[in-house]
């Protein structure tokens, strides 16, 4: 397999050496349309730079990303090694004692660490997707006598809560800043909320946020309107911020980002019609298209797999002398490459260079995941190479889609040694390089590189997140090493980011530890998620019930019905039904009666006939065992057929 030359990597040492700047940074959403500044000549200005999205979504059709904040090092920031031996010490003591808070408040106060701003910010970013640790050591640190957050921390812990859905405990932090530090309580705080409630398509919330601004001293303005848009357009609800525009436009007057916010959810929606009708109230408002509103449509184009219409948008921008520039050209090659055209996307590289537009990273970025999704690595090494050659910087996501492609072929050996290779140039690679790496370790029996690799990413200053975690135990229950596998859950649970998506590997991991008669484990499994306060909903509990019924523990099983009863939430028509089944098999009349008699005293709480319930459970539980039945003759059919074919082709 091809490498990255040691040519190649003595000329980047040069040019890094020289200050060459790093290009921009592959992403995978639409432009951002807030990103835009209507006060820049769009044919002056300087290009962009790009930031990193969310790898682990679909990378077939992806998009670009514009931010107008380039990074800059500004000479009053704090060395970041100033900290990074506190920041561990903490992280530390919060994942030792996260559940134990008087333990958890005497260990914070022998650390020995000065509180300052810095130091607790950067112990939220450390804690990653495990938000209720940063929220206890925020909570610790305001108790801190001489220590008041500033705005940075209170904007990083809005976030934290916002992520995990904790809407009540913002606001209630936000009538605290109100209370406590006037000062702090600026637009941005409620424009980070808008975006957290839209990402989480809680749309009447996130408007009302915009309405509640006032009664806290902030008034919106044409700014925070804006955000509020570009939030909902970027969020896949775009026909209410559409309305939303047309009810507030007399309050909030219209300017180019409006209207670019919302033609950029129209393209991303596909929706071709009413983004040109978007474009034609933006001209008829007085604004000429620019950069970023073409770049918008091109992706729209691209989406809607109207290449033609996209080539001749191409001519009209430089008809309108409206050159285009990196993005523009990577957009249409985006589009050719989702569909292994790469021979075209290489015709517009090429007419790219002709036209002198320098490629980015995200050029490069863009035709090396087209050759590798398509299996030809070679292809992309030769890529990697030639950027390398430009002075440009490889990023995470250059590597990350080589690293895919070696893990469609199971090359675990490559995939470690080009690990190597990004720390060499100096790319560090971050969680998602090293979600490949375990994912494929553990896919192929090699579990000890798979916590060799984690042991690498915990002393990088990564916290695993979600991802990591999932794919860890699975890793283990696969090989069947159930005790670290229960370790690894725990130490997920104890970080807070045990939720409803994840109830399949918990499902996974009782009824394997179940079939493995390790009854005793499971329960300290689910001792431990009660007792962490997460909270359970009708799904979890089920899961739980109907592992212990379905390998013969019907008593534990019932015992457990009945602690989710007296937590207030109701057992489904076909848990009560599997239950008096399994009950009548071992004549238990009491517990049975008892069931009983919570179920239909829940159901006269919720105006549900008891008889309807019993029907209910009765159907649901004939119906899903006739569907086991009807797959199980399915897959016979199937496998007698294969018999039947490899015969034929015998004779």
């Amino acid at each position: 397999m091809k490498r990255v030359s040691i040519d190649t990597l003595r000329l980047f040492n040069f040019a890094s050496k020289s200050n060459i700047p790093a290009s921009h940074v592959f992403s995978q959403n639409f432009t951002s349309s807030l990103h835009h500044d209507s006060k820049l000549d769009t044919k002056t200005q300087t290009p962009p730079t790009f930031t990193s999205s969310n790898t682990q979504r679909n990378i077939g059709s992806s998009f670009i990303c514009l931010d107008d904040k380039p990074a800059t090092h500004h000479p009053d920031q704090v060395n970041p090694d100033e900290y990074s031996g506190d920041v561990e010490k903490i992280y530390r003591i919060l994942r030792k004692f996260h559940s134990r808070a008087p333990k958890l408040e005497l260990a914070l106060q022998e650390s020995g660490v000065v509180v300052s701003s810095d130091l607790v910010e950067r112990v939220l970013s450390r804690c990653g997707d495990a938000g209720n640790l940063g929220y206890r050591f925020f909570a610790w640190a305001s108790k801190q006598p001489g220590y008041r957050h500033n705005y940075q921390v209170y904007k990083s812990i809005i976030k934290i809560l916002g992520k995990m859905r904790q809407f009540g405990a913002v606001w209630a932090l936000i009538e605290e800043m109100r209370k406590e530090n006037p000062e702090l309580l600026t637009a941005d705080a409620f424009i980070v909320l808008m975006r957290r409630f839209a990402s989480a398509r809680m749309v009447k919330k996130a408007i009302e946020v915009l309405d509640e601004m006032p009664k806290y001293g902030c008034e919106p303005d044409e700014h925070v309107f804006g955000c509020l848009l570009d939030a909902l357009c970027k969020n896949g609800s775009v026909k209410e911020a559409a309305s939303l525009f047309e009810d507030m436009r007399f309050k909030f007057t219209p300017n180019l980002k409006h209207f670019t916010s919302l033609l950029y959810g129209w393209c991303k929606e596909g929706k071709l019609m009413e983004a040109k009708f978007v474009l034609v109230q933006m001209k008829e408002a007085g604004f000429q298209p620019d950069i970023v509103v073409y770049n918008n449509l091109l992706s729209g184009y691209a989406l809607a797999a109207k290449m033609q219409d996209a080539h001749d948008l191409l001519q009209e921008m430089k008809r309108k002398e409206c050159d285009p520039n990196a993005t523009s050209y990577t957009i249409l090659i985006q589009a050719l490459c989702s569909r292994d055209r790469m021979e075209e996307a290489m015709r517009v590289f090429a007419d790219m260079q002709k036209n002198k537009c320098a490629a980015d990273v995200v050029t490069y970025t863009t035709l090396i995941s087209g050759f590798c999704k398509w299996g030809k690595i070679d292809r992309g090494y030769e890529l990697l190479d030639s950027m390398i050659q430009q002075g440009l910087t490889p990023n995470q996501m250059t590597y990350f889609h080589i690293l895919v492609a070696h893990e469609k072929k199971e090359q675990l050996e490559e995939c470690l040694e080009l690990v190597e290779e990004m720390k060499k140039i100096g790319c560090l690679p971050d969680l998602t390089i090293y979600n490949i790496v375990i994912r494929l370790a553990c896919k192929l029996g090699e579990v000890d590189e798979g916590v060799r690799a984690w042991n690498q990413m915990e002393s990088c200053g990564l916290a695993p997140g979600l991802d990591t975690f999932t794919i860890m135990i699975h890793g283990f229950l696969g090989q069947g090493y159930l005790i670290e596998a229960c370790k690894y859950f725990k130490e997920m649970v104890g970080r807070g980011l045990l939720s409803a998506p994840q109830y399949g590997t918990l499902k996974e991991l009782l009824n394997s530890l179940l079939r493995a008669e390790k009854l005793e484990m499971a329960k300290d499994v689910w001792t431990t998620i009660v007792s962490k306060g997460c909270e359970l909903n009708v799904f979890a509990w089920t899961i739980w019930i109907h592992a212990l019924f379905k390998v013969g523990h019907v008593k534990e099983a019932c015992s457990y019905c009945l602690d989710m009863m007296d937590a207030g939430v109701m057992p489904q028509p076909d848990t009560f039904a599997k239950l008096m089944r399994g009950l009548k098999k071992l004549y238990n009349r009491q517990i049975a009666v008892e069931i009983t008699d919570k179920v239909r005293k829940m159901a006269a709480d919720r105006q549900i006939t008891f008889k309807m319930y019993k029907r209910r459970g009765e159907r649901d539980l004939k119906e899903k065992v006739k569907a086991k039945e009807d797959g199980r003759k399915r897959r016979a059919r199937r496998r007698q057929w294969g018999r039947g074919q490899g015969r034929a082709n015998i004779m």
